[in-house]
């Protein structure tokens, strides 16, 4: 038997007026999903609770069955454990964005943030801005990760208030959301000082793009910890992402990690190519992939309602439908989760706690696409919010895994 979860970061949403008053599940051309969840059974679970951040850190945590109120500790430290990063058992973590500000020439604080993302800046670039950094400041430490996306480690800093993160202030002036930390505060001050006119952003200046000319520090966490996920399960498993957060919970859970050349975490990721490395995998061994797409969520934060569709569309055609011509090639029988982590509605353009719908697909009993043997008759249930509000709710999402591992 093998187990795959495929998960569209941010896929739930809300009706949109510019997709005639659909969600961009509703709107999106999907014939695999809505196979799926015809075929399988839906439901609708709960994977972020009240009490902690509303992150992808915590919803795919609960996936993969780990509840997090047992088991966060913040998201940098599992976004660390991705990168490799050692850390000792008083150094705080934090993910560092590189991101886009407007900064009046009088008064830091009035600064806008313009893009949390640097205009989707790249790793390269980001690179050198980090070693800029680093020759500059001696503490935090900071971590190259993926495009925006980096680690700071700071050694000895006292505990602090919730960090906001960036793209939760998108268009807004960063005065309100500066840390409390005087430390942390300066730091942002410099990091501005330093990037504003490096050759990088004089560069993509001259391209039209936006500069990297600040940083902002959010999930701030210590040292991480999780069981083992095979002892959990007697499973060997392993993931597909373009992330360093997922990353990070693979390594924390002992599961293995499959790199994708062309995978970026956007619109623009190698889709088919997540899809060869999942079964490739599965070839080779492991009973368990878990395949995280982030497009979804990334096109939410833009608020762009007409990409996030697409990426939905995207991932239906270039990921599912050859998993599932994949899977049905393998020879043996297979069950298949598919979900967001939690909701990223583009009228918000953050992440929501609403309940988020799922389907659990098992080949034995709902057959193969096109297979004349299905035996479970098409229950007219398209993978959408509306469609699952008439099932049954699983309040504890990280119970989820062990429906999917029923044999």
């Amino acid at each position: 038997m093998k187990y795959l979860i495929l998960l569209g970061d941010g896929m739930a949403d809300y009706p949109v007026e510019e997709l005639g008053g659909k969600t961009p599940l509703e709107a999106a051309r999907k014939p695999n999903m809505d196979f799926l969840s015809r075929r399988g059974k839906l439901g609708l679970a709960r994977t972020l609770f009240e009490g902690m951040p509303t992150g992808s850190d915590v919803a795919n945590m609960c996936v993969l069955g780990y509840d997090p109120r047992k088991y966060y500790s913040g998201r940098s430290p599992i976004e660390a454990l991705g990168l490799g990063v050692h850390i000792a058992e008083d150094d705080m973590v934090f993910r560092l964005n590189l991101v886009s500000l407007s900064v009046p020439e009088d008064n830091f604080l009035k600064s806008v943030m313009l893009d949390y993302s640097a205009d989707k800046i790249t790793t390269s670039e980001a690179e050198e801005l980090l070693h800029a950094l680093n020759a500059q400041i001696p503490e935090p430490r900071l971590y190259l990760g993926v495009s925006y996306r980096h680690v700071a480690l700071w050694k000895g800093i006292e505990q602090m208030k919730p960090l906001t993160p960036p793209h939760d202030f998108h268009g807004k002036e960063i005065g309100p959301y500066m840390p409390d930390n005087l430390k942390l505060a300066q730091y942002t001050r410099q990091c501005h000082e330093i990037l504003k006119d490096h050759p990088v952003n004089l560069l993509r200046g001259s391209k039209g793009l936006k500069p990297a000319n600040g940083v902002w520090l959010w999930g701030e966490g210590r040292r991480a910890a999780f069981d083992s996920f095979y002892e959990r399960h007697g499973l060997r498993g392993s993931v597909v992402t373009a992330v360093p957060l997922i990353t990070g919970l693979a390594v924390g859970m002992g599961l293995g990690v499959n790199n994708v050349d062309g995978a970026t975490g956007d619109i623009g990721t190698n889709f088919r190519g997540k899809a060869e490395a999942a079964l490739t995998a599965l070839r080779n061994g492991d009973d368990f992939v878990f395949l995280h797409i982030e497009a979804p969520d990334e096109c939410g934060h833009e608020g762009n309602a007409l990409e996030k569709t697409r990426s939905i569309e995207l991932i239906d055609e270039l990921t599912l439908g050859p998993l599932l011509e994949g899977l049905d090639k393998l020879g043996e029988p297979y069950r298949l989760m598919l979900m967001p982590d939690h909701a990223t509605p583009v009228s918000l353009r953050t992440h929501t706690p609403d309940l988020i719908p799922f389907v659990i697909f098992d080949s034995r009993t709902a057959g193969c696409k096109g297979n004349a043997s299905d035996k479970t008759p098409d229950n007219g249930a398209p993978f959408t919010e509306a469609c699952a509000k008439e099932t049954g709710v699983v309040e504890n999402g990280y119970d989820l895994i062990e429906r999917l591992f029923i044999k």
